[in-house]
């Protein structure tokens, strides 16, 4: 009998997006094989009389291996077929999904969480993501209830070693390698997944890569995976400028987001680097939709806009704005927590990779540093993301709406977006936690203080 046999399942780590809590209170092997169970009945119900092949990966954290053992369990018990494609980066698994036909998948990890969590992402076919309006609420409830029937016949288990080899070969197609100069760049992956698709890409580039952090440790023993949080970059930031490196490059735990720092030290921030890659497919798919998230970010519009795209507003989070991209044929996609997405043939998914190999493209072309090509861009002024804890979410969110009722717009998709002339904000619920979150953008620095700071009061209040 397995210790966690008797577990009580806690429905919070079913969230939005993915599966995510702490190892082994909130996820451990019980959790883990249930999900493999659940997540099998979930396709199956949508395949019927047909045996599933499902491909089944994990990120480098401690807990990973058992909890990958865990979901293997549980998928073959349920009679589906697993592919073990072993240690890869989350983009790496979603192409594996999509280039060899598989039925979906399971990647093990926790992304930018601290190395205490761990969780489970779940694709169908074509890497098309789970969320939890789609399925993840439907695998709650299995997992809760553990009334499984077994499989007439178990399914087995195969490896496959070669798919970050058959993912270089696809991305490298689309760039001009002769074009790209020999660079000095810094990589910082945190010890995590981005490792290995940052060491396979370079060696196909001139670029000199100058490495920090570049041990698999799931203790991520140099600073936690996640390079949203600036304390997590200051170290990169300063080695490219001792370096007088071109370029800094930071990934996330699982790799599906992407930073990237200037030859001054600075970040490049998401919404401009998203409307420079959406003028970069425009170009190859003219008057095409490009999806960006609500939280703001002008210059994306204004530069999707300017190159003849078509812009369209999605809620936030990964699988929501992937789910949008497919529904509206859109071609790219970026999201403000550094996810860029791209329409290719084995599906709708993050290319860091591609993202990388543009970007290197556009700097050897412009012949000009990274700091010199974005300047003109920096031309609004931002908060940042605040969070605020408050009791009643969605009645401060009323409250707020209340104060502006003359704005010029307002939208619903994704909690409350006002625009202004001269600012914008917006006000969202967090998925998982009691806390609004306020974005807000202004054309000047002190209008953005000044708006920032009377919203935080109204929230606080």
């Amino acid at each position: 009998m397995s210790k966690y046999e008797n577990v009580t399942v806690n429905p919070s780590i079913f969230k939005a997006y993915d599966i995510r809590g702490i190892y082994p209170g909130e996820i451990n092997e019980e959790i883990a094989y249930r999900i493999g169970r659940a997540f099998v009945v979930l396709l199956q119900g949508e395949n019927k009389d047909r045996k599933l092949k499902l491909a089944v990966a994990r990120d480098m954290r401690i807990s990973s291996p058992e909890l990958f053992k865990a979901v293997v369990r549980g998928v073959t018990d349920q009679g589906a077929d697993v592919v073990d494609i072993g240690i890869a980066s989350t983009p790496t698994f979603y192409f594996a999904v999509g280039k060899y036909g598989y039925d979906g998948g399971l990647q093990i990890s926790a992304s930018h969480n601290p190395k205490e969590y761990n969780g489970v992402k779940m694709v169908r076919h074509h890497a098309i993501p789970v969320s939890g309006d789609t399925g993840i609420l439907k695998i709650c409830n299995m997992v809760i209830k553990n009334e499984f029937k077994d499989a007439r016949k178990k399914g087995v288990v195969e490896q496959r070693d070669d798919v970050l080899k058959e993912q270089m070969v696809h991305d490298l197609k689309y760039a001009d390698l002769k074009k790209i100069k020999a660079f000095r760049i810094v990589a910082d992956p945190a010890n995590a997944t981005g490792i290995l698709f940052l060491e396979e890409l370079f060696k196909h580039l001139p670029c000199k890569l100058i490495r920090m952090n570049f041990d698999l440790d799931g203790t991520f023993p140099a600073h936690q995976p996640d390079p949203l949080q600036d304390k997590n970059m200051v170290d990169l930031k300063q080695r490219v400028l001792k370096e007088k490196a071109d370029l800094g490059i930071a990934p996330d735990g699982d790799g599906d987001r992407i930073f990237f720092v200037d030859d001054k030290g600075e970040t490049l921030p998401p919404e401009i680097l998203r409307g420079m890659m959406a003028q970069v497919f425009l170009k190859d798919h003219p008057g095409a939709k490009i999806c960006y998230d609500a939280r703001p970010g002008r210059i994306t519009e204004d530069m999707i806009i300017e190159a003849g795209g078509v812009p369209i507003l999605t809620k936030v989070g990964h699988s929501l704005i992937k789910e949008t991209m497919i529904k509206e044929g859109a071609v790219f996609a970026g999201e403000s927590s550094g996810h860029f997405f791209l329409k290719t043939e084995q599906g709708t998914f993050e290319v860091p990779m591609i993202i990388i190999l543009k970007l290197l493209e556009m700097m050897s072309e412009s012949g000009k540093p990274l700091s010199e090509i974005v300047k003109p861009y920096r031309k609004y002024f931002h908060s940042g993301e605040i969070n605020e804890k408050v009791a009643d979410k969605e009645a401060k969110i009323r409250e707020v709406e209340a104060s502006f009722k003359d704005a010029d717009k307002v939208l619903h998709l994704d909690g409350l977006s006002v625009f202004y002339k001269d600012f914008w904000f917006n006000v969202r619920s967090s998925n998982t936690e009691p806390l609004l979150r306020l974005n807000l953008e202004a054309r000047t620095k002190e209008k953005m203080e000044q708006m920032r700071d009377k919203i935080l009061g109204m929230i606080r209040s």
